[in-house]
């Protein structure tokens, strides 16, 4: 078993998180919900959370009965059915007994004295008067909040006898100042260590498989640098637009919101130097490092654009120059990668759904074959759906022809591991947060160093400087995106789409 002592996990939420019509709504939209609950169920069903010694408490303003939170949670919690011995709701109903619901305003001590005592009554009865506890807190809330709750949880609720940590959630502010504001108030309260900030993006499956790729196969080592490598591309691509979060959604716009957090998260695995260890501070050195070394962004790499139908949203400004797209080209200045242009691409309301790595590399010296024509050679990461890692590369066109055509390499996690279980980003967070592992959680100087290159653009948009392009729905995006993408060295592949093994099996 992981855990030992006794172990507390407190959910402090805003109210629309209980009750049933903001519920779903944020099921669908907002990660926390969707995300946390079910999360923390499936390491309790594995047994990850032994139910002797976890408590799970909620609290927020409404007014809301223990039960009443568990029968609302209880249709998102889906048990295994690979255990035939297990009756499926008796774990349900083992989970949901451990949730305990707090009601109480954010700004007073009445509610968090109320969560002290419960929780401090809860300690007695499975520690004892002195044994070892641990209190995790989660802030799902507006980060405006983050402040006064934080300064409640260190003047009402802090734990005397072990650990206490406390996981918030993006956005870390809008711009360096703001970040940096925010920073100071929880650097007041809370030491580094205790602070744990959650970029789900860090806990996928194949973002965390980069760092194995990358320096446990000798075959990349060389090959990984400028002299090989002529760009990279880091692509999010939604195929639906904000959908009823158009309020909130133009407060950050799809830079501040995907871009300058996920994919700078992502890029620093891609990009980084070997660690001297795996040691979490070790790891995070090495992230810093590529964010101090990038470039300041130029106005004539950048393209923003805006779907057709956003401000139609009521919520939405009619005047809005929010962007729903952007392609951002990145420049690292160090021996490893100066040339390279990194291109990073987000958008909403585009032609298909997806997030992945793609490292293109140089045309092959002497192309004997003629292949330039086939496409360049690529690795390519899908980070999601359908999980793969695939080499693209020239072969021979079975046949009698001496003719070469591009075909791929592919691992593809449906297929290679049919028997294990990918688990979801949030549970392999929630479990490194009580394992006090914060190799996956971003560090104040790496949150300062990535808003450092963002906020000059961020503050020109904002200010109407930096306008926003129209596209379709259902489209690329605008074709200035395209043509930039190809001004700085991307090699489009016409003709070829890769397929999923476990979808052309169902041809």
């Amino acid at each position: 078993m992981l855990l030992n002592v006794t172990t507390t996990v407190a959910f402090i939420s805003s109210d629309r998180l209980f009750p049933e019509k903001w519920l779903l709504l944020l099921m669908k939209y907002l990660p926390s919900p969707k995300k946390t609950f079910p999360a923390l169920f499936n390491l309790f069903r594995q047994g990850f959370l032994p139910s002797d010694q976890v408590q799970i408490f909620g609290y927020a303003r409404s007014a809301l009965t223990d039960g009443g939170l568990r029968d609302r949670l209880r249709g998102y919690l889906k048990p295994a059915k690979t255990d035939p011995s297990k009756d499926p709701s008796s774990v349900v109903k083992a989970f949901l007994d451990l949730i305990t619901y707090i009601s109480g305003p954010y700004n007073t001590e009445e509610g968090y004295l109320k969560l002290e005592e419960a929780v401090a009554r809860h300690e007695e009865l499975t520690s004892g008067k002195k044994g070892e506890t641990r209190r995790l807190f989660y802030l799902a809330l507006p980060p405006s909040v983050y402040p006064v709750v934080s300064g409640m949880i260190k003047k009402c609720c802090m734990n005397q006898r072990g650990w206490t940590r406390v996981v918030i959630e993006k956005p870390f502010g809008k711009d360096i100042a703001s970040s940096d504001k925010l920073s100071n108030q929880l650097g007041q309260l809370f030491s580094e260590e205790e602070i744990y900030r959650i970029d789900h993006y860090l806990g996928k499956e194949v973002v965390q498989n980069l760092l194995v790729m990358r320096f446990a196969n000798r075959f990349f080592l060389p090959l990984w640098n400028r002299d090989n490598i002529d760009n990279v591309q880091i692509v999010f691509k939604e195929d639906f637009g904000t959908e009823g979060r158009g309020g909130y959604f133009d407060e950050y716009g799809i830079i501040r919101d995907i871009i300058q957090n996920h994919l700078s998260q992502v890029l620093c695995l891609v990009a980084m130097e070997k660690p001297v260890s795996l040691n979490p501070e070790d790891i995070r050195d090495e992230k810093v490092k590529v964010l101090k070394a990038i470039e300041p962004i130029k106005d004539d790499e950048v393209v923003l654009g805006q779907y057709d139908g956003y401000l139609d949203d009521p919520t939405v400004p009619k005047d809005s120059n929010t962007p729903t797209f952007a392609t951002i080209v990145l420049r690292i200045h160090n021996e490893r990668w100066d040339g390279v242009p990194f291109i990073m691409k987000a958008g909403k309301a585009l032609d298909s759904r997806k997030a992945e790595i793609r490292v293109q590399f140089k045309d092959v010296p002497g192309d004997i074959y003629r292949c330039q024509k086939q496409g360049r050679n690529e690795f390519v990461m899908r980070l999601q759906p359908s999980e793969a890692m695939y080499m693209k590369l020239t072969v021979k066109q079975p046949g009698l022809e001496m003719s070469a055509t591009q075909s791929e390499l592919d691992l593809s996690y449906r297929q290679r591991y049919q028997d294990i279980v990918i688990p979801e980003a949030y549970e392999r967070l929630l479990l490194d947060t009580i394992r006090g592992d914060q190799q996956h959680f971003v560090r104040r100087d790496e949150l300062r160093a990535a808003w450092e290159i963002f906020t000059p653009l961020l503050h020109r948009i904002d200010r109407g400087e930096f306008k926003s392009v129209k596209y379709p729905e259902g489209s690329r995006g605008p074709p200035e995106a395209d043509r930039l993408t190809e001004q700085v060295g991307y090699v489009r592949t016409h003709g070829y789409i890769w397929i999923p093994p476990s979808l052309q099996a169902g041809r």
